[in-house]
């Protein structure tokens, strides 16, 4: 039974009660514990984030705390070391900022029966300045085995890693049926000091069209293959009949505005002025997203297989879909002249844009013109013959108006605007590539992006008023200390930033705009402000918005490729009673568990992106090596500095020995190496030619030096072979470790 205490624990009596459970600890097991209840698990979550912000704590997959820089009592574990007969392992998941703790594991019997990269449940415990793992239980290999490309030295082969973090080489004991250059998948077999492996699979040629999306498939575990229950029932669902109920929307001309290369259209937009009394200058809108909760029923093989996915996950030359392409290409997808099944959000706008008024319902939409965001805009730019002119003067010009006045909504809550190209990789029908470059951001893309957030809120407003589970998009206020590091860093510029005042987004955008357009470390700051910000998550708390300065605020509008909107979508069907396909009862008490898995897929959606586009810059680049390319310093060490290649991105090392016969010194509170004798500085921020020496596609790893040539690495006339001070070195004040900035 829970004690009773008065008013909210100390973190004293938190830590304590996180120390002895020989279980996860979650924010539900303490507000059991101490018998919390209604707005004392509000007051609760204020103070586990005020505790983790402090470094008393912080947190495991799902929510488990933990004492900060130590681990769960259980937890699961791999092996990472079997040298001379002792085994070490590490967590097997650590989000911790604090390196990932080595544990020294405790078996029973004399002869470890444990190999490289095993995977133990394990009961931990602190011993000394460490801590040891008992093990409670071997568990079965993660499908993620090695993966790499296979090298040869002399009559020797290696798995050469695809990670450019990773730098441990494994010797091939067995090669199957790879030959050198393969990328394989291998099973690490090597006892003691010897890093041994064996090919599994041979995946092909690494830089082949598809290859680098296959990596991180493989690498991040990505679920890219539906069971055949799966597909069956897919095909199954797709011929439902729409049914007679739905409200028939079939006459508006209802838009859908995509990418050029968009896989699904989920989305689809109409608005006209509201001639209704009391609202003089204001619009209608409707907002219709794809019905996917009445294909996908809760319990459903579908449903299950969606939960595990969390998100469709998106690569330049594929898309791993969250659902079957029956459903995600085909059925679900509102395509021109054909009619659909959707939810609609029915959206009244006064003349200062905010939103006054909603409806939800199901509706049988067809959808007038599938448009891409170029041709849309050079249509509402005069151009004629990209759009049916029809189209434009029933369904764009009217949109556009009425996007006027989100516009000027959203101008008036000032939410966070940090301008961050994103670089788009163009591919040819061969998969092969043909360029990378900056995403244009057009008017079309914010006026979509408006009409959506509108529908989002709408969502989360319409649940909150019926008291209805919601699973919120929440991103929250900045935690102090990283604020504390923002403002650390900021006055290296001589820009202030006060601690004590209310945070709010417009903010960071006053600082944007004291430094200016043309200031050299224009993207650094704005880099750093977005690392200092939370990161955005899925839960039942109403925490808002931070980012768009919005109090209320559910992701309603993809349900094709994200679990959330599924989830709002089923609770909107169960409280405005519109059919089959709404939430079952109790659903709404996993809210919080769901919401951390489908967060954490979707980190790892984002990591498994970023990776292959770096992959696709390296093998874009790689016809470069070189060759002289303009790049911008973006973080600055001892060792050397990092660099990215102007508007494509991808990063790369300059080593510090490889800059000139003289030593450079590291200052850290500059972010500067600086020559003794020349004074020559090398700072993050500065715009500088490099030549292009290594350019990596497997592992997306670039290395460049200073345009002239190298001065290191082992000729014979550079430092190393001369006078080993003349460098920058690791050991002393100047080595601070590795901590990059960009």
């Amino acid at each position: 039974m829970a004690r009773k205490i008065q008013g909210l624990p100390s973190p004293k009596q938190v830590l304590d009660f996180i120390e002895r459970s020989d279980t996860k600890v979650g924010k539900r097991e303490i507000a059991r514990e101490f018998g919390l209840k209604g707005q004392e698990k509000i007051a609760l979550k204020r103070l586990l984030k005020d505790m983790a912000d402090e470094g008393l704590i912080d947190s495991s997959p799902g929510r488990a705390f933990h004492k900060m820089g130590g681990v769960p009592r259980v937890t699961i574990l791999r092996v990472v070391s079997t040298d001379d007969g002792q085994v070490w392992a590490e967590p097997e998941q650590w989000h911790a900022e604090t390196p990932r703790p080595r544990l020294r594991v405790i078996e029973r019997g004399r002869r470890s029966a444990l190999a490289l990269n095993d995977r133990i449940l394990a009961r931990t415990e602190e011993a000394g300045k460490g801590h040891v793992a008992h093990v409670m239980k071997k568990l079965a290999r993660s499908a993620e085995m090695l993966m790499g490309v296979v090298r040869a030295e002399g009559k020797r082969h290696f798995l050469a890693p695809i990670d450019k973090k990773q730098r441990t080489m494994f010797e091939l004991t067995d090669l199957g049926e790879a030959q050198v250059g393969d990328l394989v998948l291998a099973e690490p077999t090597g006892r003691g000091k010897m890093k041994a492996a064996k090919v599994d699979a041979v995946l092909g040629d690494p830089f082949a069209p598809k290859s680098f999306s296959m990596i991180a498939i493989h690498k991040y575990g990505i679920r890219h293959e539906f069971p055949d229950s799966v597909i069956a029932e897919a095909t199954k669902v797709a011929k439902l009949p729409l049914g007679e109920d739905r409200e028939d929307l079939t006459h508006l001309p209802i838009v859908a505005i995509d990418p050029v290369d968009a896989r699904d259209h989920d989305d689809a937009i109409w608005a006209e002025p509201d001639e209704s009394e009391g609202n003089q200058g204001g619009y209608k809108a409707v907002v219709a997203i794809a019905d996917v909760s009445f294909y996908v029923r809760p319990g459903s093989a579908l449903d299950k297989e969606a939960r595990k996915r969390g998100n469709s996950v998106y690569f330049p030359d594929r898309v791993v879909p969250m659902l079957p392409e029956e459903l995600s290409a085909d059925i679900c997808s509102l395509k021109e002249g054909v009619d659909r099944a959707a939810m609609v959000a029915h959206i009244t706008i006064d003349k200062a844009g905010k939103i006054t008024a909603w409806r939800f319902t199901r509706a049988k939409v067809r959808i007038a013109a599938n448009i891409a965001y170029e041709d849309a805009q050079a249509a509402m730019d005069g151009e004629l013959g990209r759009v049916d002119p029809d189209i434009v003067d029933r369904a764009l010009k009217p949109l556009w108006e009425c996007w006027k006045l989100l516009l000027a909504a959203r101008n008036a809550r000032e939410p966070l605007e940090l301008d961050l190209p994103e670089r788009r990789v163009e591919l040819d029908e061969k998969g092969r590539i043909m360029s990378v470059a900056p995403r244009e951001r057009l008017d079309a893309h914010r006026l979509v992006e408006d009409y959506m957030i509108a529908a989002n809120v709408a969502a989360a407003k319409a649940l909150e008023k019926k008291k209805a589970p919601v699973m919120y998009r929440i991103h929250e206020v900045p935690g102090r200390e990283k604020l504390a590091t923002l403002k650390d860093y900021l006055k290296t510029f001589d820009v202030e930033f006060a601690l004590g005042q209310v945070v709010q987004p417009k903010i960071f955008n006053r600082i944007l705009e004291r430094i200016g357009e043309e200031h050299d470390n224009r993207i650094e700051i704005t880099e750093q402000i977005l690392r200092s910000q939370m990161q955005a998550r899925y839960g039942p708390e109403p925490l808002g918005h931070f980012g768009l300065a919005l109090g209320s605020y559910a992701h309603f509008t993809s349900p094709i490729r994200r679990y959330a909107d599924l989830l709002v979508h089923r609770s909107l069907t169960s409280v405005f009673k519109l059919g089959e396909g709404g939430l079952p009862k109790g659903e709404a008490e996993e809210f919080d568990a769901i919401g951390e898995l489908i967060s954490g897929l979707e980190r790892r959606a984002m990591e498994a992106e970023r990776d292959t586009v770096d992959r696709y810059v390296a093998a874009y680049l790689a016809d470069q090596v070189g060759q002289i390319v303009r790049a911008r310093i973006t973080g600055v060490q001892p060792f050397g500095f990092f660099a990215t290649v102007t508007d494509l991105g991808g990063d790369g090392l300059v080593l510090a020995k490889t800059l000139g016969r003289e030593y450079f010194r590291y200052d850290e509170k500059r972010q500067a190496l600086i020559g003794e004798d020349s004074g020559d500085e090398y700072r993050a921020g500065q715009r500088l030619d490099l030549r292009l020496v290594e350019a990596d596609p497997a592992s997306g790893a670039l290395r460049f030096e200073l345009p002239e040539g190298s001065y290191g690495g082992d000729r014979n006339d550079g430092p190393r072979g001369a006078n080993r001070k003349d460098r920058a070195r690791p050991g002393g004040p100047k080595s601070r470790g590795r901590k990059r900035n960009k």
